[in-house]
């Protein structure tokens, strides 16, 4: 299999003058783009990274840190992209357990590299006008690596770290071969054609970024870069340079489609939406499908370890379904106590979703976490920690997580289900479901709702009652916030809302309870 390096060569021996990347004035064709890649990659073994060795980057999504993905993809150095919004402890952390041999930051993340001892101790390369050892512009200043790869097929390409939401972030090491069988499923899950061009606002430090800056390359196609979301920014992206697919989390499709001077004329370029990160309501799917509407709507199901899990190529034929497993992927689900890869759920019985690890894109063992290891590989197979099943046509329903589970009187309540029937109500614009701690219960169904006009708890109490939920998963609680607590990547923070770590909605009655 071609390493990374020769992949991207592919692209510039085919289009060489096509365009490949944009960020505000720059603008590069592949043949560009491929000597500055070649400068960087230059510049890293000037700093004295070897192959092997790991680059810490804290950049936001701007041309520099796609150029540095890529220059480390030549010299066989291994991507380590960390969340710029990392604080010192953080980066403390990462910086030892990946044995980082320098780190890339700009002003954004500069008071937390500045705080971190560890990252005071290797070299710094700094943009803009933040302080480190040297610059982004002297390391494109030296000598250009040759224009061979130094990498082969079986070398890390990157360590992706998680989240950490419920403890230590752990490093997900990823060799340039499932890289590449990652990309190459991307492209054809979405069936991208060649010249495709994308909006590049998922992190480079998340897999989806990463799977779509990997994707054009593989398709010749112009990759956008967007450094943080703004939805009017996006809109005048889509219209300038004429994108043709969008791979988002549920939640910047909201703010898409809520953005000032949105019109369906002005995207009407874009024929594919996919998405990830997150459940996508029902309500959302109908609101982008009459907006859109889109030639494919994918829904992808996958995570940093294992690229695919499954996928659904029309997200609304069967809403809340993740279709089935991907093109390099076998999957099974268990039950929610198995111990054993082969204890499997019945047909329409939610258990734990497990993944076959000699699947192409899936990831051979954390970065120095054995604990991890040992609780999440068995048998040769990847245990999620994602809840969902099988129903009677094959296709896989994902439920939430293990750790998201509410056990209310001793019955397991999905969040996901409750959602997807509140999400349709016309007044709800956000919806989250979550476990509350609760003497009699032992936990207590709280749905917390992000209002989009005004609507009481009798009005949704009554919704769901009229619904096809059954009554043992009927929210008790409703409280009405200001915002849905997310992730960076828009994944819902249950664990905040069960917490009570949000802000009431206090225009109107902000907590009501229902009737039993």
């Amino acid at each position: 299999m071609l390493d990374l390096g020769r992949t991207f060569l592919q692209s510039v021996e085919r289009s060489p003058n096509t365009l490949a990347l944009v960020d505000g004035d720059v603008r590069l064709t592949y043949a560009q783009w491929h000597e500055t890649i070649l400068k960087a990659a230059g510049g890293l073994r000037g700093l004295g990274l070897v192959r092997g060795d790991r680059l810490l980057v804290v950049l936001q999504n701007r041309w520099e840190m796609a150029t540095l993905h890529w220059a480390c993809q030549f010299a066989g150095i291994v991507m380590t992209p960390l969340n710029w919004r990392a604080k010192p402890e953080e980066l403390d952390y990462c910086v030892t357990d990946a044995g980082a041999k320098a780190v890339v930051f700009e002003p954004v993340s500069a008071d937390a590299v500045y705080a971190s001892e560890a990252a005071q101790k290797l070299p710094r390369v700094a943009l803009d006008d933040a302080l480190g050892t040297t610059s982004f512009d002297a390391l494109l200043s030296g000598q250009a690596a040759s224009g061979t790869t130094e990498a082969t097929a079986e070398d890390l390409s990157l360590i992706l770290y998680t989240s950490g939401t419920t403890g230590k972030a752990k490093g997900v090491p990823r060799r340039h071969r499932h890289e590449r069988a990652a990309a190459l499923a991307h492209v054809a899950q979405n069936l991208y054609r060649y010249g495709e061009r994308t909006l590049g606002v998922m992190p480079l430090y998340h897999t989806m970024g990463v799977r779509s800056l990997l994707a054009m390359a593989l398709v010749d196609g112009l990759f956008v870069c967007m450094r943080r979301w703004n939805g009017p920014q996006a809109l005048e992206s889509i219209s300038s340079f004429e994108l043709t697919c969008l791979y988002l989390v549920p939640t910047l499709y909201h703010d898409l489609l809520a953005a000032p001077g949105f019109a369906c004329e002005n995207v009407a370029s874009v024929t594919k939406l996919g998405f990830a990160g997150a459940p996508m309501s029902d309500g959302l799917l109908k609101r982008l499908s009459a907006a859109f509407k889109p030639e494919l709507f994918v829904n992808h199901y996958g995570s940093s370890e294992v690229y695919t899990f499954s996928i659904d190529q029309d997200a609304t034929r069967k809403p809340g379904s993740a279709g089935r497993a991907g093109i390099n992927t076998r999957l099974r689900v268990v039950k929610l106590d198995a111990v054993s890869s082969a204890d499997l759920a019945a047909m329409h019985e939610e258990g734990q979703i497990i993944a076959d690890l000699l699947g192409d894109e899936a990831f051979e063992g954390y970065w120095n976490r054995p604990d991890a290891n040992a609780k999440s590989l068995r048998d040769g197979w990847y245990f999620t920690g994602d809840t969902g099943f099988f129903d009677q046509d094959g296709d896989l329903f994902v439920s939430g997580r293990v750790d998201d589970m509410i056990i209310s009187g001793g019955e397991n309540i999905s969040p996901v289900d409750i959602e997807s029937v509140l999400s349709l109500h016309p007044a709800v614009d956000e919806v989250a479901v979550a476990g509350v701690k609760d003497e009699r219960w032992g936990q207590r169904v709280v749905a917390f709702i992000k209002r989009r006009d005004y609507v009481d708890t009798r009005t949704l109490d009554a919704w769901c009652r009229e619904s096809d939920l059954v009554n043992f998963k009927r929210p008790r609680d409703y409280v009405f916030v200001d915002e849905i607590p997310k992730s960076p990547v828009g994944k819902i923070l249950r664990r905040k809302l069960s917490a009570g770590e949000y802000d009431l909605d206090t225009t109107n009655n902000p907590t009501e309870t229902t009737k039993e």
